[in-house]
C-alpha cells in the first residue's frame, strides 16, 4: 500500500527489548526501517535487534544525561524517535517516596525532553520525521498507586502537543499512543501475585480482552509512516474501548 514504506528511514525505540518496545521494533523494521533498540538491558537488545534485518542496538541509561547525549551522539541522524521506555512504581501517593518520584521524572518526563532536544533539530532541518511518545490511559484517566507515573506521564500530553506545533514546519509530527491494559509479563507478574486480577481486568473491556503488544506497535507503525502525515498533536488510546475521546 502508498504511503507505507520506511525504507531508508532510521527509528529509535526506546525500552525496545521490553514487550510493547519490542514488537514496536518489529514493526518498524518490517516497514523497511533501519531500527535501533535502546535498552538498558543490553544483552535483551542485542537479542531483539539480532532478530531484525539491519537493526542496531546500544545500552542507554535514560536516568543519565550523559548517557543520552554519547547515545545520540553515536546513532547520528535520526528520523523516527518512539519513546517507549517508563518506569512505573505502584504506592499510595500519601505513602510513597519522592525518591521514586524523581526515578520516575527522570526516566518517564526529562528523559524524553533530552532526546527530543538533542535528536529534533536534524529531523527539522532534513524535512521529515516522526515523534512518538509512549504515555497510558492512566495518565489520561488515573490510576490507584500511580499518582506519580501518571504525572509523569501526562506531562508527555503537553510536550507532544507543544512539538507538534513548534516542529510543524519541518514536516515533523508528534503524537501520544496510551496503552490501556495491555498483556504484557508485568501485567502476569502482577497477576502472579493477585490471582484472578487479569481476568477481572479483560471483563471490564468492552472488547472483552486485554490488549497485546502488537495492538500497540501498529498504531505506532501507522504514525511514522507518510499515510499519517497529516496527524500531528494527538493523543490517542489502544485500550479496547475502556477510554473513549
Amino acid at each position: 500500500m502508498r504511503g507505507l514504506n520506511l525504507d531508508g528511514r532510521t527509528a529509535v525505540v526506546t525500552g525496545g527489548a521490553g514487550a510493547i518496545g519490542a514488537a514496536i521494533c518489529g514493526d518498524l523494521a518490517s516497514l523497511g526501517a533501519r531500527v535501533v533498540v535502546a535498552d538498558i538491558d543490553e544483552p535483551a537488545a542485542a537479542r531483539i535487534a539480532a532478530s531484525l534485518d539491519g537493526a542496531a542496538h546500544l545500552a542507554v541509561d535514560l536516568a543519565d544525561p550523559a548517557s543520552i547525549e554519547a547515545f545520540c551522539a553515536w546513532t547520528g541522524p535520526v528520523d523516527i524517535l518512539v519513546h517507549n521506555a517508563g518506569v512505573s512504581i505502584v504506592e499510595p501517593f500519601v505513602t510513597s517516596d519522592p525518591e521514586n518520584w524523581d526515578l520516575m521524572w527522570r526516566v518517564n518526563l526529562r528523559a524524553p525532553m533530552l532526546l527530543t532536544k538533542l535528536l529534533l533539530p536534524g529531523m527539522v532541518e532534513r524535512g521529515w520525521g516522526r515523534l512518538v511518545f509512549i504515555s497510558s490511559d492512566g495518565a489520561r484517566a488515573g490510576s490507584g498507586g500511580e499518582g506519580a507515573y501518571a504525572a509523569t506521564k501526562a506531562g508527555l500530553f503537553g510536550l507532544a502537543k507543544t512539538l507538534a506545533r513548534e516542529a510543524a514546519r519541518g514536516s515533523v509530527t508528534s503524537n501520544v499512543v496510551c496503552p490501556g491494559p495491555t498483556d504484557t509479563p508485568m501485567l502476569r507478574r502482577v497477576d502472579a501475585e493477585k490471582p484472578g486480577l487479569v481476568d477481572k481486568i479483560a471483563r471490564g473491556i468492552p472488547l472483552r480482552r486485554l490488549g497485546t503488544p502488537e495492538d500497540v506497535a501498529g498504531l505506532v507503525a501507522y504514525l511514522c509512516t507518510d499515510r499519517a502525515a497529516y496527524v500531528t498533536g494527538q493523543v490517542l488510546s489502544v485500550s479496547g474501548g475502556v477510554t473513549m475521546h
